[in-house]
């Protein structure tokens, strides 16, 4: 996650992902994240690269088979039997893992396999399924009242507008409805949603298979991870989704996708499905340069530091640890991620490559007949641009601090929930509305599996310290007042907050979010008072980012219609960036040949468990599968050609952040593995797309089938979706 998109969710939380930013690319053979509504323009090209149904058929959100595939959590999934059965990522669903575990009863060293249905254990309240039902264009809509506004009215009138669509939308039972933006601001879309609260964990491996080689191999290839989890989503009785309740009946799938039971290989077409998060492939060179030169190394020092902080404030504590390691996990991979994204940005010289192209697309601008109109615009987007760079710093770690300590972040949503409140529902901000209640209330009440006070102080002590040694005209008056501006001050503020607090009491927290604003005032509480000390510096920020994004909202179509322009112009395909809508990739399953004389062979085996194995974490493989190896014993799920059972396998679909748990699909359409990871060399294809390195990495279908039925049997889960236990 980058810098900015923490500031934008935690000042913006609903809003932000309605108007994430996109762009538009030009293919390669094998690129592209492409709109369900596009896949008929493409259909020679599915075809010609061995697709054998009807891509006229996937357009169709409400059809099998991407009326199966879902959002999990922060990822993707699909239901894969028509009792609701969701199969995702093992690491998508940490955090359910994680919320069910102890040190009495570890499953995330254990793992977890229910016995029936009423042993399967319910995910955190805030843990939710998405099936996408509607996808509508309404740009006119959106705009509408926009045109001839600017900065923070353009926001505002672009904000209202949405909130209204989304709030006509959700006056259907059941349904959660979004808005997405597409290229810039340029289009914008209603996405429809059937929203499943009731989500409970039925199969996950242990760690040292889930996340087996943990972040020593994470990015890397070879791989040997059995990463997948299975969850099933509950209804009421009635058939509409519902809150958990032990009366709660499965929830049957529209339709589910069928787990092959056939061998891959090298060359086989595979296609992918899921909803990607956000690439940035067609942002402005300006913005590559800042990537490379500032945003990557920044987060790479930040995200250590806070990871060396973790680590030592629990070191002692193993309950702790059990409570910070979905957190700890989650920043470890966004490490690597941006340490790999910006060597990855390097190796293919991408500043200099999106210069080259943007002097190309502008040169072809001149010729055209608003060329001085469009110019304006996109100097004027650069110079906002310019005004948002220069509090970078300062904004990084002020959203940092406001987002990642546990109890400090609570304590901010009940004040400005208290604050929303106040108005009418329509004119509050997004992620405090009515529609949000139960979001927030399960957000309040997990916290207390993910919090240790010890921890969190040292965290928010760091943070707040790195703060203060920003030059003084950084500084904002409230945090100084609450914090103070030596570390004796910080070190003894916040030592204060949690020793007088009492929000970490779960009873406390959800009594708050009734309590109105001279209600929260008024409270003696030292965390509650601080965070009321802080709220005018938090809407003030607020107030600026909306400004600046109103203005670049108003001013990036110019520079994303000469970009689309320029690219048509040389009949180049043309594909919206991704921005966690439904999204299809296809290819093949392939070698990779990242260095002079080294190749990647496209497919792994149990062979390589064992030469890692030391028995000591990551690579720590359980007793059980090295007895199941050594015997041998791999039966309709071995691979023919290797005479072994396979692991995991790599194509070259085009993937990123959001694609975890995505099903990987043959050329029928018949389930062959689940996307877990990208190769080292291609974390940068969010920013920049290049063919010689990206590569996607997934779990073969037929090792969670012998995992399944060999190592730690689950037969009725396998009858259920109708496969062999063998």
């Amino acid at each position: 996650m980058n810098g900015s998109t923490m500031r934008h969710r935690l000042l913006l939380p609903a809003l932000a992902s309605a108007l994430i930013v996109s762009a538009t690319g030009a293919a390669h053979a094998d690129e592209g994240m492409w709109m369900p509504s596009q896949l008929p323009d493409i259909a020679a090209q599915m075809k010609a690269a061995g697709f054998e149904g009807r891509p006229e058929a996937l357009s169709e959100l409400a059809q099998p088979p991407m009326n199966a595939v879902v959002k999990v959590g922060g990822g993707s999934g699909a239901f894969v039997s028509g009792d609701g059965l969701v199969l995702t990522n093992h690491h998508v669903a940490f955090g359910v893992i994680q919320y069910n575990s102890s040190p009495q009863r570890d499953l995330i060293a254990e793992g977890f396999v229910a016995a029936d249905r009423a042993t399967e254990l319910p995910a955190n309240p805030d843990y939710r399924v998405l099936v996408t039902t509607g996808f509508e264009r309404i740009t006119d809509r959106v705009l509408a009242a926009a045109r001839g506004k600017r900065g923070r009215a353009y926001f505002d009138a672009v904000d209202s507008a949405g909130k209204a669509a989304v709030a006509e939308c959700e006056q259907m039972p059941a349904q959660r409805c979004s808005v997405a933006n597409m290229d810039y601001g340029s289009d914008f879309y209603l996405v429809k949603q059937l929203e499943l609260r009731d989500i409970r964990l039925v199969y996950a491996p242990p760690s040292s298979i889930g996340n087996y080689g943990g972040e020593v191999d994470n990015f890397m290839w070879p791989r040997h991870s059995g990463d997948f989890t299975l969850l099933r989503a509950y209804v009421g009785p009635d058939g509409r989704p519902a809150d958990h309740s032990p009366d709660n009946v499965p929830f049957h799938p529209p339709a589910h996708l069928r787990v092959s039971t056939r061998n891959v290989k090298q060359g086989d077409y595979a296609m992918l499905a899921g909803y990607p998060g956000i690439t940035f492939r067609h942002r402005m060179a300006s913005e590559f340069a800042g990537q490379v030169d500032w945003q990557l190394p920044s987060r790479v020092a930040l995200y250590r530091r806070m990871i060396e902080v973790i680590e030592n404030a629990s070191a002692d504590d193993g309950e702790a640890r059990v409570r910070y390691a979905s957190l700890l996990r989650g920043l470890l991979n966004g490490l690597k991620r941006a340490q790999g994204e910006l060597d990855g940005l390097r190796r293919s010289d991408a500043v200099a490559t999106r210069r080259s192209d943007e002097a190309a697309m502008l040169a072809w601008l001149d010729s055209q007949d608003d060329a001085d109109t469009t110019r304006a615009d996109i100097a004027a987007a650069q110079a906002v641009l310019d005004e948002v760079a220069a509090t970078r710093e300062r904004d990084q770690l002020v959203t940092t601090i406001l987002r990642l300590p546990q109890l400090l972040r609570a304590a901010v949503t009940v004040q400005r929930l208290a604050i929303e409140r106040e108005r009418p529902d329509a004119e509050r901000e997004s992620g405090y509305q009515q529609r949000d209640t139960a979001l927030i209330e399960g957000q309040l009440r997990q916290l207390q599996r993910r919090y240790a006070p010890a921890v969190e102080q040292a965290l928010l002590t760091d943070l707040v310290l790195q703060y203060q040694a920003l030059p003084a005209d950084q500084h904002l008056a409230e945090f100084d007042a609450v914090f103070g501006t030596t570390p004796e001050q910080v070190r003894a503020a916040v030592a204060a907050l949690y020793a007088g607090t009492s929000f970490g009491d779960e009873t406390v927290r959800v009594a708050a979010m009734q309590a109105d604003r001279e209600t929260l005032s008024a409270s003696q509480d030292p965390l509650l008072r601080a965070t009321a000390r802080l709220m005018p510096a938090i809407l003030r920020l607020e107030d600026a980012y909306k400004t600046h994004e109103g203005e670049l909202l108003r001013l990036r179509p110019a520079y994303m219609r000469t970009l689309i322009g320029h690219r048509r112009a040389n009949g180049e395909a043309v594909y919206p960036d991704a921005n966690s809508t439904l999204r299809v990739s296809y290819g093949r399953i392939s070698t990779l040949d990242p260095r002079d004389g080294v190749r990647y062979l496209p497919l792994t085996t149990v062979k390589g468990i064992v030469e890692k194995h030391t028995g000591e974490e990551p690579f720590d493989a359980p007793q059980p599968l090295l007895e199941a190896i050594a015997k041998g014993d791999f039966g309709s799920t071995a691979e023919p050609s290797l005479a072994t059972q396979t692991v995991n396998f790599m194509t070259n679909l085009d993937t990123t952040g959001g694609n975890s748990g995505s099903p990987v699909m043959d050329a029928e359409g018949r389930l062959i593995g689940l996307n877990f990871d990208s190769n080292w060399e291609a974390v940068s294809a969010s920013w920049m797309y290049d063919p010689r390195y990206k590569r996607a990495i997934h779990v073969d279908m037929r090792y969670l089938r012998w995992l399944m039925a060999k190592v730690y049997p689950a037969p009725h889960l396998l009858e259920e979706m109708r496969l062999p236990a063998e």
